[in-house]
């Protein structure tokens, strides 16, 4: 029977900063609030949730989307066929879904989206070269305003099947982080909003050699989640392939790769293809698992949290069989509450718990 998480949670002020849980804290329990179940499909019938990503206090008001809202992106068609996905679906605070944007095909959005400060969402697009063996094609990042209306399509060399990416978003400024399923790497975008656009001032390779191949059953395999430490400027990587979790340091400001950087977790019994991957208040990492790779029956679409030192913590499971866990977003709610989300993409449905915390602490300036 799946665990569930101890996550003990010392606040961050900013979304992107975390503070690690002081060791009397580290097994506390966190209490739950009763949950929203949604469905993700929208009313063209797209299927397959990847992406989650919580719209922000902070965001500007005056278009879609809300404070406290949930996005969703879709990564198959009506047909189930992969990487045709065209829609963002938005979960408000009470559970009523509607849809936010509606792209035009060729498109696959993937597990890659963000709501940024300055009023854009973003999200990844790997969609399939189609024909009987389909491959992703390199594919782009999306800017889509906060009224749903495409204004970017931002495209580089570094960008090669986007499968994942996290951002850190100053504003004016954003750092994007994407794993690449074609090459096998993980690069960074430096965005800069100019003339209310974000456009690429520079583009880096900073990891690589991570396995990756096509996949008759999940599409592709790569690295997936990434989760970024801005205080410590390391980025931790889930390599889906190699069924493991890596940090990689000064990825901030590194314009080179040197491979996959420190390895941190390998869990054959609690790993089964690490996937989407976030870094939670308490500074533990969640990550799920595909079931693609070494899977266990007895551990269906599990969430996993662990320490980035590598220690177990516990973990969730979001649906009875293998393959429904893939995207997912930890958030801090109030001074009191944390919200986790989690798509189950064998339901086509995200999950939404509301988290007690206790012992708030700030982090050190």
């Amino acid at each position: 029977m799946a665990r569930a998480f101890t996550i003990a949670v010392a606040v961050a002020v900013l979304p992107a900063r975390f503070a690690m849980a002081d060791d009397d804290d580290k097994n506390q329990q966190i209490l739950p609030f009763p949950t929203l179940v949604e469905t993700t499909v929208p009313g063209n019938g797209d299927v397959n949730p990847y992406g989650v990503a919580f719209v922000p206090h902070s965001f500007p008001a005056g278009g879609l989307l809300q404070p406290g809202d949930l996005l969703v992106s879709n990564f198959n068609n009506n047909q189930n066929i992969q990487g045709t996905g065209t829609t963002i679906i938005k979960v408000a605070p009470n559970g009523q879904t509607s849809l936010f944007f509606q792209g035009t095909a060729p498109l696959g959005l993937s597990t890659g989206l963000a709501v940024l400060k300055a009023g854009f969402v973003l999200v990844a697009n790997c969609p399939t070269t189609g024909g009987a063996t389909p491959m992703a094609e390199q594919g782009s990042l999306l800017l889509i305003d906060r009224n749903g209306n495409l204004v970017n399509t931002i495209t580089s060399a570094v960008v090669q099947g986007p499968w994942d990416f996290t951002v850190q978003d100053e504003g004016t400024k954003v750092k994007v982080f994407v794993s690449n399923v074609l090459t096998g790497t993980v690069s960074r975008l430096d965005l800069s909003l100019n003339g209310g656009v974000f456009t690429v001032s520079s583009a880096a390779v900073i990891a690589s050699g991570y396995i990756h191949r096509p996949d008759p059953a999940t599409f592709e395999v790569g690295p997936t989640g990434l989760a970024y430490d801005v205080r410590h400027d390391i980025l931790y990587v889930a390599s889906t392939g190699d069924n493991e979790v890596f940090a990689v340091k000064n990825a901030g400001k590194e314009n080179d790769s040197d491979g996959k950087g420190r390895l941190i977790y390998a869990d054959q019994l609690h790993l089964h293809g690490a996937l989407a991957m976030v870094l939670a208040p308490n500074g533990h990492l969640l990550v799920s698992n595909s079931d693609g790779i070494n899977p266990d029956p007895n551990q269906p679409s599990e969430i996993v949290e662990f320490t980035v030192e590598g220690e177990f913590i516990g973990e969730l499971s979001v649906d009875p069989a293998e393959g429904g866990a893939f995207g997912l977003n930890i958030v801090k709610f109030t001074d009191d509450v944390v919200r986790l989300a989690a798509v189950d993409d064998n339901a086509n449905n995200i999950t939404i718990w509301k988290l007690n915390t206790a012992n708030l602490t700030d982090p050190a300036p």
